[in-house]
């Protein structure tokens, strides 16, 4: 891409929408507690909800890459956010819980074809050796996302009802369509794209190995944040602010995370990088399930598993090195696998916390799915080993 006068304002505009998609997927978690006492639910029923949103993030992002493949990125960034703003207002005024559900599951189709086509953009204004930190650059949206917007989805959500927690992240993410329209570059679609050529990326081994890795191995960071709050609050006694506090802590730790995986890729390369993420996530939460019933440790356990959740990083990095032309596939294909892992961890979890097994369960099954992400890993790097196309290891740099 060439250099544009108004890219970095761009990138803030695209920034913006992944902050209002960081702020609805997570305070959806966040605000579990409530909805489900609202609705007349138990916690694992409204488990359901963030799963439903997660399915559609599976669903939506094979959809929307093979139908916005011809389409300008401008415009079809713009479009998708768009649709993701309507979705959680939806979500903020119908009632009942069969209509969250779906509705949940609707805003979610939009969510990997955003930002799968976002970090592209960033990613291919950068030197190629640097492109973990155009990716950084847009997932920053994400997690700073969990240090204001989910914590003030809270607030809202506490203060005013849950559903002004989908509301907040609905006016934004409108806003953020209006903005990529005035100011992302016109870059017009690509003359030879063609739409099923993207699915080519579904037929490669290495780039499904790669998904493998996050929708697995990551599981165990949902399977423990979904049920944070509820935990928190099911066996302390906090403050009124522990609970913002929690998520927000939960943020920064995400934030510093995503800077360090990006270092840690260009330093490492991406197996490495992958390798040591994925222990320090099984450590974190191991270390969350000893925490609970102290609100003081928890805060402190979720700052940790948010440094942990940073695995997009080299995993979307490896994707741009083994996707060839399926490159917006593939990005979109990155989110759905995580939005995977998050309808696996918490549906782990719950049926863990259905069982009776306490809500120490929950990181049990974070270390669980963790392990089987290093397996994933492990697999992923026999492959590329026996294809003569092992994981690129960038030489480090000061």
């Amino acid at each position: 891409m060439p250099p544009q006068p108004n890219l970095k304002l761009a990138i803030l505009a695209l920034g913006l929408g992944a902050f209002a998609i960081g702020t609805s997927e997570f305070a959806a978690m966040g605000l579990l507690p409530w909805y489900a006492s609202d609705l007349a639910i138990t916690e694992p029923q409204a488990g359901h909800v963030i799963s439903a949103y997660a399915l559609g993030v599976v669903v939506g992002a094979p959809i929307t890459s093979i139908l916005g493949a011809r389409l300008p990125r401008r415009r079809y960034l713009a479009a998708l956010i768009a649709a993701y703003g309507i979705m959680n207002l939806l979500a903020a005024v119908l009632p009942g819980y069969g209509t969250l559900v779906v509705t949940r599951f609707l805003a979610g189709l939009p969510h990997g074809g955003y930002l799968g086509v976002a970090m592209l953009f960033a990613a291919d204004a950068l030197p190629k050796e640097q492109r973990a930190k155009g990716v950084t650059q847009v997932l920053l949206g994400l997690t700073i996302a969990n240090i204001a917007g989910v914590p003030l989805a809270g607030v809202l959500g506490q203060g005013l009802g849950w559903r002004w927690g989908f509301a907040l992240p609905g006016v934004l993410a409108l806003v953020a369509g209006w903005l990529i329209m005035r100011l992302a570059p016109r870059v017009g679609a690509a003359p030879n794209a063609n739409p099923l050529a993207e699915l080519k990326a579904l037929k490669n081994p290495a780039v499904m190995l790669t998904l493998l890795v996050g929708a697995v191995g990551c599981g165990g960071v949902f399977a423990v944040y979904s049920y944070l709050s509820a935990a928190m609050l099911a066996t302390t006694e906090p403050p009124a602010w522990a609970v913002a506090a929690l998520l927000s802590a939960f943020g920064v730790g995400m934030t510093l995370g995503s800077i360090m995986a990006a270092r840690l890729t260009i330093r490492l390369g991406e197996f490495r990088a992958s390798l040591a993420l994925m222990i320090f996530m099984a450590l974190t939460q191991a270390l969350a399930s000893f925490a609970v019933g102290d609100w003081v440790l928890m805060i402190g356990s979720s700052f940790l598993i948010g440094v942990g959740a940073s695995m997009a990083v080299p995993l979307q990095t490896r994707l741009m090195e083994v996707a060839g032309e399926a490159q917006s596939m593939a990005a979109a294909m990155n989110h759905a696998a995580f939005n995977a892992a998050n309808a696996l961890g918490p549906w782990l979890a719950g049926l863990a916390l259905t069982a009776g097994w306490g809500w120490r369960s929950s990181g049990f099954v974070g270390v669980g799915l963790s392990a089987a992400g290093l397996i994933a890993l492990a697999l992923a790097w026999w492959q590329a080993r026996a294809s003569g196309q092992a994981f690129e290891d960038y030489p480090a740099r000061a």
